[in-house]
């Protein structure tokens, strides 16, 4: 058990917790840290020179914050200081310690990405859930969202994001990516999840985001028109 400090015995006098907090405290308790950790442990900095690293767990659980609150790098810096509840997740105490800065952020999350981490972690949810019987394998439904760019965005060479591109949809142009989903028909969770172009066409994607074991497969909204 954590000790508290004063900011934790205050806080537990209130009448109402968060849902912010709620969330927090389930995932906090469902997530299998040790494992996880260990998926990051060989890739990550091992300190040999300079600074000694920042640890593994405080990083990945920075990092998740980022992502289930769609919060930029400075953002979520800053909403750790200002929020108890993520305070409290990150297992901080301002007087011995303080929350990792957002270059910290940006060079641990593109070693997740230059090591697929992400993959593996998203994989290893999607077993635990399975193995837990909240995937029903019935009915996959599929769909699509384009996250748009900046299309003034260049790289080093002064050209757009070749990973980028132009589709329409509707009446409006917008640059890009898409995301590509696969989902349980009857309990909503994700299956399957795949990143490509924004011009990418949806049906293109289908057979990948099924699990094989369906009965019925379901698609949502109409595809955009993909740029020529």
């Amino acid at each position: 058990m954590k000790q508290q400090s004063f900011t934790d015995m205050e806080y537990g006098g209130r009448r109402r917790v968060s849902k912010r907090e709620q969330f927090l405290d389930i995932m906090e308790e469902i997530i299998p840290w040790d494992e996880w950790v260990s998926l990051v442990e060989p890739h990550y900095y091992c300190g040999k020179r300079g600074r000694p690293p920042l640890g593994i767990e405080k990083m990945l659980r920075m990092y998740l914050l980022q992502a289930w609150f769609n919060l930029s790098d400075e953002g979520v810096e800053d909403a750790i200081y200002d929020s108890y509840a993520m305070r409290k997740f990150m297992g901080l105490d301002f007087m011995t310690q303080q929350v990792p800065d957002s270059t910290t952020l940006h060079y641990f999350r593109q070693l997740l990405e230059n090591n697929l981490m992400g993959e593996k972690i998203f994989k290893d949810v999607a077993d635990r859930l399975d193995a837990a019987g909240l995937m029903m394998h019935g009915g996959t439904i599929v769909d699509a969202t384009i996250i748009a760019a900046p299309s003034s965005t260049k790289n080093q060479e002064g050209k757009r994001d070749p990973e980028m591109h132009q589709a329409k949809k509707g009446n409006q142009w917008h640059f890009g990516m898409k995301v590509h989903i696969g989902a349980d028909a009857q309990t909503g969770l994700v299956h399957t999840l795949i990143g490509t172009a924004a011009n990418v066409h949806d049906v293109t994607q289908v057979p990948v985001l099924l699990h094989g074991d369906e009965t019925d497969v379901f698609g949502c909204g109409t595809d955009s028109q993909v740029a020529p």
